[in-house]
């Protein structure tokens, strides 16, 4: 159980884990068994956040070579449907320096392109991996290797209930997790953390500031751009709700920097771009691509996508790129009329693989001007 919490409305909310710290966890516990044949009762992981997780193992096996594990995922106070559930990992001790991470029951596969793990693979993201590598890699000897199986023993029923059969992860849920963390948050909660975050910037004397749903674009920003982190504010899925705070808080330039999937929906009209709200992402792009004369073949090749990132593919391979300033061009459009034209809005969007799609005009304006504030 992770013993840190935020306060939010005058009420105290738990931290949790999210399904990558499981399986690293599992994974690195399951490794000292499988090598010391001894029981452990609890394990210490690292997160991308930062923090050190010691986590409980709830059921385990050791047997000539190998070990499974089983941690319980903890949403914290955050409302969760794979809460409580066990992520178990098995680590088959190998006499080659190498590691294999494979996908048991309960874990996804990727069956459509456009998402962080390539078709036919198990749905364990870059993240997740990563962590599971640092830290079996940390307890294994130079000379030993592992395979290592996640599997989830509830997972094909709990995939019933998220967005996986629509993203064309079949079979199980998917292993997910950028920080490590699940950070507790109702939705109003969530938007009045990121409402001060906005106000103790502009309080510091900040006047214009980049607007980030999520860790991807603030990465971009900082990376490609290189601008200072102060003036980077994230607005979650809550865009249309940062626009009125940056009104409220006397802002008159931002540049929104972010991922063509959720910045594809401000071109047409979308500013609540959680995909439980409002989707229609590859709806808006059929419909300019059309506007650009793409034939029915491209239009109907775009309706299979299931995802943005397989939509980029079609768009690129039938030479239709314009599309992607067309769409940051609307969205700033979009932008200046629900902020009653109070407030200058450029949009930049980017790929998965952090590639600039698009730059809107404005955009391209406000860039010069960020970069000699």
């Amino acid at each position: 159980m992770v013993d840190r919490y935020i306060v939010k409305n005058g009420k105290k909310m738990r931290y949790g884990y999210t399904t990558g710290s499981c399986a690293a966890a599992a994974s690195k516990a399951a490794a000292i068994m499988a090598l010391t044949k001894k029981k452990m009762n609890f394990v210490r992981i690292d997160t991308p956040k930062g923090w050190k997780l010691d986590i409980e193992i709830k059921e385990y096996n050791i047997g000539k070579g190998f070990a499974i594990c089983s941690v319980e995922k903890d949403g914290g106070d955050d409302p969760d449907n794979t809460h409580g559930i066990l992520i178990t990992s098995r680590v088959d001790i190998i006499d080659e320096p190498r590691i294999e991470i494979k996908g048991g029951k309960g874990v996804g596969i990727v069956t459509k392109p456009g998402l962080a793990v390539a078709p036919g693979n198990p749905a364990i993201n870059p993240v997740p991996q990563r962590m599971i590598q640092k830290e079996v890699l940390e307890v294994l000897p130079k000379n030993k290797g592992a395979i290592i199986t996640i599997s989830v023993p509830k997972g094909e029923e709990i995939a019933k209930k998220t967005f996986n059969p629509k993203l064309g992860i079949v079979g199980g849920i998917s292993i997910l997790g950028t920080s490590g963390i699940v950070v507790p948050m109702s939705e109003e909660a969530f938007k009045e953390s990121l409402a001060i975050e906005l106000k103790m910037a502009v309080q510091e004397g900040i006047k214009k500031l980049i607007l980030v749903p999520g860790n991807y674009g603030r990465d971009l920003a900082v990376k490609h751009y290189q601008f200072n982190e102060k003036h980077i504010i994230k607005t979650s899925n809550f865009i249309g709700f940062m626009l009125e705070q940056c009104i409220a808080n006397e802002i008159k330039k931002v540049l929104m920097i972010g991922h063509i999937g959720k910045f594809v929906k401000l071109s047409g009209g979308i500013f609540h771009t959680h995909s439980k709200v409002a989707d229609g992402r590859i709806e808006i792009i059929a419909s300019n691509l059309a506007l650009l004369g793409a034939s029915t073949k491209v239009i109907e090749e775009l309706f299979e996508c299931v995802t943005t990132e397989a939509a980029i593919k079609i768009i690129e391979e039938n030479g239709y790129e314009r599309v992607f300033e067309v769409l940051c061009n609307k969205a700033e459009n979009r932008c200046k009329s629900r902020a009653y034209d109070q407030l200058e809005v450029g949009i930049i969007m980017f790929s998965m693989d952090q590639k600039i799609l698009g730059v809107g005009d404005r955009a391209k304006k406000l860039l010069e001007e960020f970069k000699n504030a």
